[in-house]
């Protein structure tokens, strides 16, 4: 395992959001005579507009220089490919953070290289997800590159047991932290959303609806009167919204301003099994995720047949939890895209939405050249050409089966069956 006293004299590339842990980090290792590079990834975060001061910051706490990246595009690829697999974590969260370290991860290895850096640090805690992200994912785009997670060094835990101790050493040292002891929980952003965990949220009796909202309004105070949005998909992509062109970047932004307005995807609470083996809870915010989400999930709902949606499920739960453990660049990854392309290239067409007080819900759907539902077949009228009588042969052919099961004795009957 890497320590600080490995790394002296040494440059090590942070991955520095500018909070507290960044802060902390980072005039710890300088003071420890370790050379410290901050990269931070712009993202998109709505609560960081300007880097220029997470870069003045992260300086003030001795970074030796400091480097913003710019990954709008990527973070905005990213989470189509997310709603492209419907890749939820365990039915609600959008992964909008877990997929959010692979972008970070992506974007920061280039820039090492580039300045021959061959040491990557993080400030994630030894109890989460974010750890185990930023190690897979750099062991796997560039196994020559070491990851030191202070979090993990005794040293680090013997000068900082928790978040107390963090904030009273950023005081003494009179860095510039926006963090305090009074804060209810702690936010992790980026464009696909909002991750708000710890403090208060730690206790189940605390309801969801006191976080305030970045990104949008908690239901309550959202309009009164519903707002109809049309979202028109080429291929699996958006590529207008409300009849307007637009980009993959420009969809999500659109989508959470609208989303946002009306609550959908806002403080969403999931307690959730985190891959190190603890339940955790998190109340998300994904406006824009849950929006185009929702209008692709409809999409596909009309072009799936019942074997390609079987398999799809398992495509979508299974990367789900790829992108939530920190698999996503691996080959059972790759593999499962693969099998994902048939899909997009029939996902064609333009669905209608309607937000209203947190809820985002079907109104139309047309131009779907690729869908299965057939109208006059699905009808109970005397039209198209499905004739009920035909159905006669098919359950003679199934009541076989049926009456073999019975004939045998493998029928039993549930409790709440029997008379």
């Amino acid at each position: 395992m890497t320590t600080v006293a490995d790394l002296k004299g040494q440059t090590v590339a942070f991955a520095a959001s500018g909070g507290l842990d960044s802060c902390t980090v980072t005039k710890w290792l300088t003071e420890s005579g370790v050379k410290v590079v901050c990269f931070t990834a712009d993202i998109a975060q709505p609560d960081e507009s300007n880097f220029d001061e997470v870069g003045t910051r992260m300086r003030a706490c001795g970074a030796a220089d400091y480097v913003a990246i710019p990954l709008h595009e990527m973070i905005a690829e990213s989470g189509l490919e997310v709603i492209q697999f419907q890749a939820k974590y365990e039915g609600n969260y959008w992964n909008t953070t877990g997929i959010g370290r692979h972008v970070i991860v992506a974007g920061m290895i280039p820039e090492m290289r580039k300045r021959g850096a061959t040491v990557l640090s993080h400030g994630a805690t030894g109890r989460g997800n974010d750890q185990v992200r930023f190690q897979l994912c750099t062991n796997m785009l560039a196994p020559e590159v070491t990851v030191y997670a202070p979090w993990r060094d005794r040293e680090f835990l013997k000068r900082f047991p928790g978040r107390s101790e963090m904030i009273d050493y950023c005081n003494g040292h009179k860095l510039p932290i926006k963090a305090s002891k009074s804060a209810p929980y702690s936010t992790d952003a980026n464009l696909l959303g909002l991750t708000h965990e710890a403090g208060k949220l730690e206790h189940l009796t605390t309801e969801p609806w006191f976080v305030t909202p970045g990104m949008g309004v908690l239901p309550k105070d959202a309009p009164d009167a519903p707002e109809s949005v049309t979202v028109r998909f080429e291929q699996g992509r958006p590529v207008a919204i409300n009849g307007t062109a637009t980009t993959a970047f420009q969809a999500i932004q659109t989508a959470n301003a609208l989303g946002g307005k009306h609550a959908v995807g806002i403080a969403t609470h999931l307690v959730e099994n985190r891959f190190v083996g603890i339940k955790s809870r998190g109340v998300y915010e994904a406006p824009g995720m849950e929006l185009l989400g929702t209008a692709y999930a409809y999409l596909l709902q009309l072009v799936l047949d019942r074997r390609s949606r079987e398999l799809f499920d398992h495509l979508s739960q299974f990367v789900s939890k790829q992108i939530y453990q920190g698999y996503g660049f691996d080959l059972a990854t790759h593999m499962a895209r693969s099998a994902l392309a048939p899909i997009t290239r029939l996902a064609t067409g333009t669905i209608k939405l309607k937000l209203y007080k947190g809820r985002a819900e079907f109104e139309a759907a047309e131009d779907v050249p690729h869908q299965l539902y057939s109208e006059a077949n699905a009808s109970m009228e005397a039209i198209g050409s499905f004739d009920h009588a035909d159905s006669e042969g098919f359950l003679r052919v199934l009541q076989v089966s049926a009456r073999a099961l019975a004939a045998n004795h493998q029928v039993t009957a549930p409790a709440w069956a029997a008379r």
